[in-house]
């Protein structure tokens, strides 16, 4: 499939999948959202691919939900609509390992994507917050709190304060910092440590993963 606001790349076992929309600092709208979700349908068809990296194209990994569709309806409308449910749910149950490569500021439905993520490596620059809380779009605890637990997810996820990456490593949020050159290849090295083990072994572990997880988007 051509996707127009996300790159599909295939590195090995490894695939990157790279939001598009610098201009808009990668911001998801609708289209954007039904490529990603389309992506990943692609990639868990794709027995030569073992594991997925999710990155952004220019200084912002992704900036949320785009809040120009927000014109005629309310955020919170947005987030619990069609497409909005469809992308959460596909993002959460790939049946892969993800891995987040946070090249910039991670906010709102950016933060979520990394959430979702396995794992999460950040570069120097990258920061991390739930800022739609202000303008009344809810925020994804459930799986944040699998994270960091429920006491500093609350108070992400109630304050909407910005977390920058040195403070991300500190609670766990992600598993290394490292400077902005280095960040998809540390990413990518990462990446093909997991890929060395059996593709039908890491899905059965990311099965487990899932099974074991206490909150799924939509239930």
């Amino acid at each position: 499939m051509a996707y127009q606001l996300a790159n599909l790349e295939r590195d090995g076992k490894v695939a990157i999948l790279t939001l598009n929309r610098p201009e808009k600092r990668n911001a998801l709208n609708t289209a954007l959202r039904d490529e990603i979700r389309a992506a990943l349908e692609e990639l868990e068809a794709d027995d030569a691919i073992s594991i997925a990296v999710i990155t952004g194209a220019g200084p912002v990994f992704c900036a949320g939900f785009d809040t120009s569709e927000f014109a005629t309806v309310s955020p919170a409308e947005v987030f619990a609509g069609e497409s909005s449910r469809r992308y959460h749910h596909r993002l959460q149950h790939f049946d892969k390992p993800l891995v987040a490569a946070v090249n910039g500021p991670a906010m709102g439905g950016g933060f979520d994507i990394a959430t979702l993520c396995d794992i999460r490596i950040a570069a120097e620059g990258a920061a991390f917050g739930h800022p739609e809380i202000k303008f009344g779009a809810p925020t994804l605890f459930g799986p944040l709190a699998a994270i960091i637990g429920g006491g500093i997810a609350r108070d992400l996820c109630l304050s909407g304060r910005r977390v920058e990456a040195q403070e991300a490593w500190r609670i766990g949020l992600v598993s290394k910092v490292v400077p902005t050159e280095h960040l998809l290849d540390e990413a990518k090295t990462v990446a093909r440590t997991i890929a060395e083990a059996p593709a039908a072994t890491l899905r059965s572990v990311k099965t487990n993963i899932l099974e074991a997880t206490p909150w799924k988007f939509g239930e």
